[in-house]
């Protein structure tokens, strides 16, 4: 047997190895989409795929052979999002509106292959995941102009439902209209108050009519289905592709730094590598009636580390004229210092509940693919 095929049948028995042990490594994506899938996460983990590349590349002492390796690192991970995102196609996430919609466009963002569900409201919504119909939720937590949204913290309080991610989307109000529209043709423009609101200074100066509508995504489809020239709406421009408008001036909202937050609620507690948790928690919890209570808990949360990034009261719906209190703070809640404080928590608070682990802020300005 000669060089060419000693090193052939060399080949042979590394593939037929390889082959076993990729079988094997599949069998773990499998487990991980199914994790995935449960938990409301989605396919892409950048940071983790980074870290393992860098990592592993490092196994490989020869200089020359490094890059090689990486390059087939990649290709692998590549293989093993496909098979997961096969694997998570009958995935269910419900959001709030129709399709168009902030939500819509968020969800689909977060979880590309998944079919959206759009229910009536955020309880119907939340109720979805909590009754088994749909895996997981993605609903509006805040919004930097608008503030909290304040039926979604309640829902956090008064239901069970856990939130695994948080996600950021950059909001662009587009003016749309039929494609032979021009700007002499418009008349009025409708759209959700809110972005009639954040786009007041350019209507104004165009001295339209402004018409309120329930939302932007039915504002284009109302646009749409008129057939009029004579009215323009505020939506995205994902929006107006989807009910075949036509962007005639974009990103006219008065500020370049509208964007709202977005959670991923599931019925599943994350936990992360080795048990981890995120490095953000969401705290719900009310306190004694009593003088000084609120400024123990806060004091209780920074003294064992973590920095609480945000604080907000907000009335029960059970109780006329009582509160509980919504925070976010850095750190990871499921340490041994997190168990500590939330024991320590529970000596002066009436209820305490942890309601959401995640990593840090992700932009949907690309989609996660």
């Amino acid at each position: 047997m000669d060089k060419l095929q000693q090193a052939r049948a060399e080949i042979g028995r590394i593939d037929e190895e390889m082959a076993e042990l990729f079988t094997r490594r599949m069998a773990a994506v499998r487990q991980v989409a199914e994790y995935k899938q449960e938990h409301g996460l989605p396919i892409l983990d950048a940071a983790r795929e980074k870290e393992l590349l860098e990592k592993n590349a490092l196994r490989v002492e020869d200089d020359g052979l490094r890059p090689f390796y990486a390059l087939y690192l990649n290709h692998t991970m590549a293989v093993s999002r496909e098979y997961q995102r096969q694997l998570m196609e009958g995935m269910r996430v419900a959001y709030s509106g129709t399709e168009g919609a902030f939500a819509h466009i968020a969800a689909g963002r977060i979880f590309p292959s998944a079919a959206r569900v759009g229910f009536s409201g955020f309880a119907a919504a939340y109720g979805a995941v909590e009754a088994g119909d749909c895996d997981c939720a993605v609903l509006p937590l805040e919004n930097s102009t608008a503030g909290e949204v304040g039926q979604v913290t309640d829902l956090m309080f008064d239901g069970s439902l856990f939130v695994n991610g948080v996600y950021e989307l950059p909001v662009q109000h587009d003016l749309v209209a039929l494609p032979d529209t021009r700007m002499d043709d418009i008349e009025s423009v409708i759209s959700h108050p809110q972005a009639l609101e954040q786009c007041a200074p350019y209507l104004h100066k165009k001295g339209w009519t402004q018409v309120p509508y329930a939302n932007t995504a039915m504002a284009a489809k109302q646009v749409a289905e008129a057939g009029s020239r004579r009215i323009a709406a505020i939506a995205s421009e994902e929006t107006a592709s989807l009910y075949g408008l036509k962007v005639l001036e974009p990103h006219i909202n008065k500020g370049d730094r509208n964007t709202t937050r977005f959670g991923v609620f599931c019925r599943t507690v994350y936990n992360g590598l080795g048990g981890r948790m995120g490095d953000h928690f969401i705290l719900l919890f009310t306190t004694r009636n009593q003088a000084g209570a609120l400024a123990q808990a806060i004091d209780i949360i920074g003294r064992y580390g973590f920095n609480m990034r945000t604080l907000r009261s907000r009335p029960r719906q059970d109780l006329m004229w009582e509160y509980y209190f919504y925070a976010e703070a850095e750190g990871d809640v499921g340490s041994e210092q997190g168990k500590r404080m939330l024991n320590e928590l529970a000596g002066c608070c009436d209820t305490v509940r942890v309601a959401g682990s995640f990593q840090a802020h992700r932009s949907l300005t690309e989609a996660l693919k």
